[in-house]
């Protein structure tokens, strides 16, 4: 079974993120049926502080015990979708940080995103596909962009347009197709950070 891990990027105070992240991991999973497993992974459950590894993890595994706990939770996973705000045109520390501290994790596997701010978290999630380039990540599709106009209530009571559905569907239908496809550049990855 597709394990696919849905990271709540923002860890502020008052956050939509999780509310967001759960409603994705409801239509997914219902969506996706047997063919795949779906878990939230929340950033503020692992308190990750700027990065404070010596080494670049492109070169060694961290040996921090938090740095440890986090790679052990993201090499689980065949592919991601990151739920992510906007601050200032980009993602918010707490997820670029979260991406930073690993490398042979992420490679040869899918990400999609699902953006949410006052223009859909466009110019983040641009900004995250870069990111995810070189770290040798297939980064898939249009994002589903959820405005604080139209699918908040007050900017905070998350109430998303029946429009949305159809494109997490497709944004699901299309990450799965890839993880598949993706699956034997894994065990190489996994062999790559073996090795160092």
């Amino acid at each position: 079974m597709i394990r696919i891990g849905i990271i709540i990027g923002s860890t502020r105070p008052g956050r939509n993120g999780d509310r967001v992240a759960s409603w994705i991991r409801d239509l997914a999973a219902k969506h996706a049926g047997d063919t795949a497993d779906f878990e939230l992974v929340d950033l503020a459950e692992y308190a990750l502080p700027l990065l404070d590894e010596a080494v670049p993890a492109a070169q060694a595994p961290g040996r921090q015990p938090h740095t440890r706990r986090w790679a052990e939770r993201i090499g689980t996973y065949d592919g991601y979708i990151m739920v992510t705000p906007e601050y200032n045109t980009a993602a918010p520390a707490s997820l670029t940080n979260a991406i930073d501290y690993l490398h042979h994790e992420w490679g040869g596997k899918p990400v999609a995103y699902v953006g949410y701010g006052i223009y859909g978290a466009v110019m983040a999630v641009q900004k995250l596909r870069a990111q995810a380039g070189a770290l040798r990540m297939a980064d898939i599709g249009p994002q589903v962009a959820l405005s604080l106009h139209e699918d908040f209530l007050h900017f905070t009571e998350f109430r998303p347009r029946d429009l949305h559905t159809a494109q997490v569907h497709g944004l699901v239908d299309e990450l799965l197709a890839w993880a598949q496809a993706l699956g034997p550049l894994r065990p190489a990855s996994a062999r790559a950070r073996a090795s160092h």
